[in-house]
């Protein structure tokens, strides 16, 4: 299955990458297929320092921590999304949270489901008719599945 995975699931996964949502990203090659835009990096390392405090890192660490759940996912450029895609997107977040933009276009340029555990962001969305989501307790559904 491929999906779209935004900034706060990778976020969690670099924080432990033994919790739940670090093993389905280090450990599902054989199930899932990840994909994010290249914004994900930046929001990432502009919050490198809470996730170092956090978690207990070293700058080492961090940055294994950062290999090896990057080289899970498929980047994109945002400039290979279409603009029709972009505004559609933007008309979905304009209104919950305009930093999630790039993953919402991505998700319906790619057609494939968007993993989001932003609460805010898939309530914003399913008003406005947008059900293309999928929650980390399905990622887990769909994981013992396969």
């Amino acid at each position: 299955m491929k999906v779209v995975v935004d900034s706060n699931i990778i976020f969690s996964a670099m924080l432990n990458p033994e919790s739940s949502i670090g093993d389905i990203i280090l450990n599902s090659q054989d199930t899932f297929t990840f994909y994010g835009c290249e914004y994900l990096r930046e929001e990432i390392n502009y919050h490198k320092d809470k996730i170092i405090k956090i978690a207990g890192y070293d700058a080492q660490e961090y940055d294994d921590v950062e290999f090896l759940v990057y080289k899970q996912v498929d980047f994109f450029s945002e400039s290979t999304i279409p603009f029709e895609f972009w505004q559609k997107a933007a008309d979905l977040v304009r209104d919950v949270d305009m930093d999630d933009i790039s993953h919402v276009a991505l998700s319906l340029f790619l057609d494939i489901k968007l993993w989001t555990g932003d609460k805010l962001l898939i309530g914003g969305l399913t008003k406005k008719g947008f059900t293309n989501f999928i929650t980390t307790q399905e990622i887990l559904q769909h994981r013992r599945v396969f």
